[in-house]
């Protein structure tokens, strides 16, 4: 972590507080008193006053560190290229072709200029990446605190969105500045917005404005939805796609900023698919009440799955490469050529990693490898500590993520989208030890 000019005129201050205290109250030589030896004892603890400024500039130090900076936020934001996936982030849209939302999205209206037997194909299994937030207006929306701890350990947020945040190699003071930049401009709500404010109408209107219709809201038992709507007609899949897991809103939100969203999220956020639903300033804070302060039931314990023994039938790679290669892999790992982009962060890098030069839309391209951090070519076939290939390592890594136990060694894949099943890793691996048979 990177020393900060505050903290050093902290440590500073308190170096000379600490001197003073020594030498004024109890003269120089009690600075370092002798022992029976004529050599010089430990150093004395140090005087109170020292030890309450040390202790003030540990404190200022960790709340600077935790608060983040701005500027720092915003150059990685862009390094990171989260533009490839939100709006809202304060940079230019990526272009098409490395833009991974806006090219499913013209694929899904017929857009994108392909052979017509290629859409009708990448239709059939286009079902991640259409719809992702925006990162506008945030600062009003989100606490700090909060996105700082999201972007260091992703969960499934929204549970009828396909992908998740990917876990982007950052550590805790980029998380920072990160958050720090994406709330710069946040406005302050009076903090006694709620009083007055009934959870038990807040529950009642939560049902009878159809607010489950979008939302889950996971750990309150007997909640329903009186205007059902088809989650698929084209107004409101976006707004059930994107719709949070309200058991998170009281740590991603102030109870100011979740009244004032429910009452208007369009004047927060213009063009967010969350939709104005007629009520009352006392509605809005009663059902913020409600989603804030209502009693959740602990989580439901989440576990890996369990890895299925080697298959004893004859498995190819046309097989392994239908059935997983193709229908995620590639996104990430393939030739610019056949990506018909640049090739994949796995591949040509970004998203803040760097270029592995790892192709799996090829038997070749497989076999080739990936580069390491020396630039030499690495097998993904080298088994691990664990004896696991490395490949299929990623893959188990993805499902422990998912359970909320990630491995710093290893980065779950398909990063940002659901782990494969465990008959999928059963393919590959069943593949892998038959000699990775054509």
């Amino acid at each position: 972590m990177r020393a900060r000019p505050l903290l050093a005129a902290l440590v500073a201050l308190a170096s000379g507080a600490a001197a003073c205290t020594s030498e004024d109250a109890r003269g120089p030589e009690a600075a370092a008193p002798l022992s029976a030896g004529g050599g010089a004892a430990e150093a004395a603890a140090p005087a109170p006053a020292a030890a309450s400024a040390l202790a003030a500039a540990s404190a200022l130090a960790a709340a600077a560190a935790t608060a983040g900076d701005p500027a720092r936020g915003q150059r990685l934001v862009a390094e990171l290229q989260c533009n490839r996936c939100h709006d809202g982030t304060g940079q230019a849209p990526a272009p098409r072709d490395a833009h991974c939302v806006q090219c499913h999205q013209d694929i899904a209206a017929g857009r994108f200029q392909a052979p017509a037997a290629a859409m009708k194909r990448w239709n059939e299994n286009l079902v991640q990446l259409r719809d992702v937030p925006s990162l506008a207006a945030a600062g009003d929306r989100l606490r700090r605190d909060w996105i700082r701890g999201f972007l260091l350990a992703p969960h499934d947020l929204r549970p009828r969105l396909h992908a998740t945040m990917p876990r982007l190699a950052i550590g805790p003071e980029q998380a920072s500045d990160i958050a720090a930049y994406l709330t710069r401009d946040r406005r302050e709500r009076p903090r006694e917005a709620l009083a007055g404010a009934s959870a038990d109408r807040g529950r009642e209107l939560y049902e009878a404005k159809g607010c489950g219709t979008c939302h889950a809201f996971t750990g309150v038992a007997g909640l329903t939805a009186v205007a059902p709507v088809k989650a698929m007609q084209k107004e409101t899949r976006a707004a059930v796609a994107l719709a949070p897991d309200l058991r998170h809103a009281r740590d991603r939100m102030e109870p100011a900023d979740l009244a004032a969203w429910v009452l208007d999220p369009g004047a927060i956020k213009p063009g967010t698919p969350m939709p104005q639903v007629p009520m009352s300033p006392a509605e809005a804070r009663d059902i913020a009440a409600f989603v804030a302060t209502t009693a959740l039931s602990p989580p439901a314990p989440a576990s890996a799955p369990e890895r299925l023994p080697l298959l004893s039938r004859r498995v190819t790679y046309a097989e392994v490469d239908r059935r997983v290669f193709r229908v995620t892999c590639r996104h990430c790992h393939s030739e610019p050529d056949y990506a018909l982009g640049d090739g994949g962060p796995g591949n040509t890098g970004g998203f803040g990693f760097k270029p592995r030069g790892l192709n799996l839309a090829t038997y070749e391209g497989i076999a080739a490898g990936y580069v390491d951090d020396q630039g030499e070519r690495r097998s993904v076939f080298a088994r691990g500590p664990d004896g696991a290939p490395r490949l299929v390592a990623a893959l188990v890594a993805r499902q422990a993520e998912e359970a909320g136990r990630a491995d710093p060694a290893v980065r779950g894949m398909p990063l940002g989208l659901p782990a494969l099943g465990p008959e999928e890793i059963q393919l590959v691996e069943s593949w892998i030890a038959q000699g990775r048979p054509q």
